[in-house]
């Protein structure tokens, strides 16, 4: 059974930092591109960072430069470090893998708020 267990989330202001968490269980981490996306209120969901299986990392333009997509096989761990908060970033944000059929998994959340 795959499981995907965000955390980190929180209260920060503007101009503040979070590092984001994500445990996961039930796959060969380290076979498995790894994604980072967000949903805020009443927005779509879109796509903040990749991270592929040998390290290779995009990012959506408003976050390139302040945001790091990271992973740690050995504890099958991917991380988003966020710095330079801005209140455009408060979200929830959700951590995501798919097979190479295109079936994803997704944890179960963590929410980011930026505001004074």
């Amino acid at each position: 059974q795959v499981q995907l267990v965000e955390s980190g989330g929180g209260l920060v202001q503007p101009g503040g930092s979070l590092r984001l968490s994500c445990a996961a269980s039930g796959i060969i981490f380290s076979a498995f591109a790894m994604y980072w996306y967000r949903q805020a209120p009443g927005k779509e969901r879109e796509l903040v960072a990749s991270i592929n299986i040998v390290g290779s990392t995009n990012y959506v333009d408003s976050v390139r430069g302040r945001f790091t997509i990271s992973r740690d096989n050995a504890k099958k761990t991917v991380y988003l470090q966020m710095n330079s908060l801005k209140s455009d970033d408060t979200a929830v944000y959700y951590c995501n893998t798919k097979r190479g059929s295109g079936y994803s998994y997704w944890g179960q959340g963590t929410q980011v708020t930026v505001s004074s």
